[in-house]
């Protein structure tokens, strides 16, 4: 794994394989980026004071961001490491998005 460029604060996760050694598809994130959207995650990766690579994890919620996870001095491997829990999460908001959609339309064709 490589560090970040210079001038990117982070990564946005646009897209996990759905292999289990498959690849995480990121975009690059300026310093001055806003908020994450809804269940959108962001990735920072730095070198780690011994070894290996300090990742931690951000998850976009409706009004801030909040830390998914970290891994301290996690190997050179490290997306393999952290791409269960990532494609967990984003399944996991997907469902509840379909699911507060199917709601929210629900209450609209009966009038609540």
């Amino acid at each position: 794994m490589r560090p970040m460029p210079g001038g990117v604060h982070s990564a946005l996760l646009q897209r996990i394989s759905t292999r289990p050694d498959g690849p995480l598809d990121i975009t690059w994130l300026a310093a001055k980026s806003p908020q994450l959207p809804l269940g959108r995650i962001r990735l920072r990766w730095e070198p780690a004071s011994r070894s290996g690579w300090d990742v931690t994890a951000y998850l976009g919620l409706t009004t801030a961001e909040v830390l998914l996870g970290s891994w301290p001095a996690a190997t050179d491997d490290w997306p393999r490491l952290v791409r269960p829990t990532l494609y967990e999460v984003t399944g996991l908001c997907a469902a509840l998005s379909f699911a507060t959609d199917a709601l929210e339309l629900s209450n609209r064709l009966s009038g609540v």
